[in-house]
């Protein structure tokens, strides 16, 4: 039993950005989403969560490989190869965004933490937003991530949940392979709401500018270091791993929430007691604990990936240093840009919004954001100027492609069926 948790021990450690931005994927955003369509439509979006994985996967390897490529993150890519003028526009509006996120996460956080604990919202945000700040300042977001992982991984408890609920394998099976979905307004929201929370503009940034640290490292302990068929293998290995693993919770998150949820009429969530209830059939009274647990744990996680986006997106822009391997003096710009993030998120956090109507509508910005970048990112996957012969072959590029359409074609609908 010792030599068997020994391996899984290894095998963690050995985990790179791709399963860390997985992990990173199923935010207190992500969550909270899910449960919100799993209440609103039941079992009927289930399928969403099998047919986003390839589409993850493709685009998240095409930001690795480009990273690994040319040293540079997504943001340094755009500034050579394309234009300041579609960068700094790119830039501004990432950074509000990830702001906006970061300010959604909090909000859940605080409004879960609350559920045990009631104390004033900026007692609990103040302590959130310091306790990331000083982490990363002082040791690193490979430490947190050592230090936090397996609070995050409470997460998994939607699969016990979703198992316990009484839901059959014929209903899970036909609704995860037979797509449903009308056009109306509220499922053309919540389709969207999936695809921005999660294939997210802010995990494009991360994951190239991560793999970018990943080399460099690499490098440093090697004289000669390759980018071996080997490499790049394992490089996709992760990614996919990582991508696998953060639609396996989405998927048992949306089923827990029909079974529970949406089967005893809770079909409009305004409360964080009401989301915790889609782990009753698993926890029962300590459903609350265990919810909680969870929404902080990956809030933990996420906010230093959603502020460190911003701050390699910006260092890049104004050619400084970046990189959460340096400490803050060797690259003060890259943590004041995240200190700057954090802190603006914590004071939108304050207003007196629904953390949960927060939490769901960032998805939906980021979901009508989300096809431009793709159609950046297939620009630069398939310039040999940025990639030499690493460029995109053509599976690559097909699901590229139908992943733009896709989420392009939901997002138009959206914008149409208000304008009607």
């Amino acid at each position: 039993m010792t030599r068997f948790l020994l391996k899984i021990k290894n095998s963690l450690k050995k985990l790179g950005p791709g399963f860390i931005t997985g992990i990173a994927d199923d935010d207190p955003s992500g969550v909270m989403t899910y449960l919100i369509v799993g209440a609103k439509t039941g079992l009927s979006l289930l399928w969403t969560a099998l047919f986003t994985i390839p589409m993850m996967i493709s685009i998240q390897e095409m930001c690795a490989r480009i990273g690994l490529s040319s040293k540079k993150g997504l943001a340094g890519n755009i500034k050579s190869h394309l234009s300041a003028k579609i960068l700094i526009p790119i830039a501004l509006t990432m950074l509000a965004v990830n702001i906006l996120n970061i300010a959604a996460n909090l909000s859940g956080m605080v409004a879960s933490v609350s559920l045990l604990l009631p104390l004033p919202k900026l007692v609990w945000g103040v302590f959130f937003s310091a306790f990331i700040l000083l982490s990363l300042i002082f040791f690193s977001y490979q430490s947190l991530v050592n230090l936090l992982r397996f609070l995050a991984l409470t997460v998994l408890a939607y699969v016990g949940s979703a198992l316990l609920s009484g839901l059959s394998v014929g209903e899970l099976l036909s609704h995860t392979f037979l797509p449903r979905f009308s056009f109306d307004r509220e499922n053309l929201m919540a389709i969207v709401a999936i695809l921005g929370t999660t294939i997210s503009p802010y995990l494009f940034f991360w994951q190239a500018s991560e793999e970018v640290e990943e080399r460099s490292q690499m490098e440093s302990h090697h004289k000669r270091f390759y980018l071996t068929r080997r490499y790049m293998g394992s490089m996709r290995q992760d990614v996919a791993l990582g991508m696998v693993t953060s639609n396996l919770v989405m998927f048992f998150i949306i089923a827990s929430s029909a079974a529970t949820l949406n089967r005893a009429g809770l079909t409009q969530l305004t409360t964080t007691d009401q989301a915790a209830l889609a782990l009753a059939p698993l926890a029962g009274p300590l459903s609350a604990l265990l919810f909680t647990l969870g929404i902080i744990g990956t809030g933990l996680l996420a906010i230093p990936v959603l502020a460190g986006s911003s701050a390699y997106i910006l260092a890049e822009v104004y050619s400084q240093k970046e990189g959460l391997n340096k400490s803050y003096r060797q690259a003060r710009f890259f943590y004041l840009t995240i200190i700057f993030a954090v802190i603006s998120g914590l004071l939108l956090s304050l207003l007196p919004i629904n953390p949960l109507d927060l939490l769901f509508y960032t998805a939906l910005v980021y979901g009508l954001l989300s096809p431009l970048l793709i159609l950046v990112i297939l620009y630069l996957a398939n310039n040999k100027a940025v990639l030499a012969e690493k460029t995109n072959g053509w599976m690559s590029n097909l699901t590229g492609i139908l992943t733009f359409i896709l989420m392009g074609l939901a997002a138009v609908s959206l914008i149409f069926s208000g304008l009607k």
